[in-house]
């Protein structure tokens, strides 16, 4: 009897990580982070946000660098 090879394991998945740079003050003029460039109610629910929600979030940050106020 052949025994059965079991299909190789995946590498587990890893979370897209924060983009806190331990910066954390709100500008008031835009309501974002000055360090991560995300708003109040995104930092906050990043922990339960699903990876769909966080891909989402970090797309739109290099548009957020390029429209910050100087």
């Amino acid at each position: 009897m052949a025994s059965i090879t079991p299909p190789p394991s995946r590498p587990p998945r890893r979370a897209i990580a924060s983009p806190c740079v331990s910066v954390c003050r709100m500008d008031p003029r835009t309501g974002w982070c000055v360090g991560c460039l995300r708003t109040i109610e995104e930092i906050a629910t990043w922990g339960s946000m699903g990876e769909a929600r966080r891909a989402e979030v970090m797309a739109a940050l290099p548009g957020r660098q390029i429209g910050r106020p100087a």
